[in-house]
């Protein structure tokens, strides 16, 4: 009995220490399934502000002077020998900008006054002017005064101040030289020379009347000291090396381009004064 006893005891003493040697069951948690991350949003670039278009200048206030200029689409290439025969003249289409330079020199002698504008008009509007049909009776609607009346309804100006071209007679001769360009004189292929002219024209008509406005000894004295000058005005002297031909070679020679608008320009600075100044 004893036996059995201890027997049972050692048993259970055998079974405690293996209880507490063995590890209790632990329950793993759950693998967690990773989440993929948000991609990060990509901010929109701004977009560049349009840039705001720089109101054009809209003329404002009284018209004081309209500017019209009708000097600039032909250029005149004449040729002169002893006779009336052994001449030529070809006139020539030409885009130098002379009517620009009209306007800019008009804006220069007055000091950049606003109320000096330049006057658009249709092609063609001056060509009863340069060739009238008229020729005994003139007729007065091929005269500037009506022509500018026709082209500004509105009658928005003072004054208009109109530059033309004419036909003047070269200095000594009865040769007759046609508005602005060049010419060539002399004998035969031998002793020869050539010049540049301009012959330009400034008319004052009233904005309210439309009657010309006269001022015939205007510019006098600047004009009786050139016609006075002992030596060849350089302006106009032309190396013969320079003079066109074939006359149709005149639109594309720059040199003679440059020389004819830097004698327009010396022309209208002599001729300007008188007609802009106030009455």
């Amino acid at each position: 009995m004893f036996r059995i006893a201890v027997s049972l005891i050692a048993l259970l003493s055998l079974l405690t220490t293996a209880a507490a040697q063995t590890p209790p069951a632990t329950t793993a948690p759950p693998t967690q399934t990773a989440v993929p991350a948000k991609p990060v949003a990509k901010k929109a670039t701004p977009k560049a502000k349009p840039v705001a278009k720089q109101p054009v200048a809209v003329e404002s206030g009284p018209c004081r002077l309209g500017v019209i200029s009708v000097i600039g689409e032909r250029y005149s290439v004449q040729k002169f020998g002893l006779t009336i025969f052994e001449s030529e003249e070809t006139e020539i289409p030409i885009d130098w900008g002379l009517d620009d330079l009209v306007f800019a020199r008009v804006k220069a002698a007055t000091g950049g006054d606003p109320g000096v504008r330049r006057i658009a008009y249709p092609k063609g509007a001056f060509e009863p002017f340069y060739n009238p049909k008229s020729r005994f009776i003139p007729d007065p609607n091929e005269r500037l005064p009506a022509i500018v009346r026709g082209i500004t309804p509105n009658g928005s100006c003072a004054r208009y101040l109109v530059a033309t071209t004419y036909k003047g007679e070269l200095p000594g001769t009865r040769l007759m030289l046609n508005g602005i360009g060049t010419f060539n004189q002399g004998l035969g292929n031998l002793i020869r020379h050539s010049h540049l002219f301009a012959n330009i024209s400034i008319n004052l008509i009233d904005g309210r009347s439309y009657e010309e406005i006269k001022r015939p000894f205007v510019n006098f004295g600047a004009n009786f000291a050139a016609s006075m000058r002992l030596t060849e005005d350089p302006l106009t002297k032309l190396d013969n090396s320079m003079f066109p031909d074939p006359p149709a070679a005149a639109s594309a020679n720059a040199t003679l381009r440059e020389r004819t608008r830097t004698l327009v320009a010396d022309r209208l600075d002599r001729g300007l004064p008188g007609y802009l100044k106030e009455d």
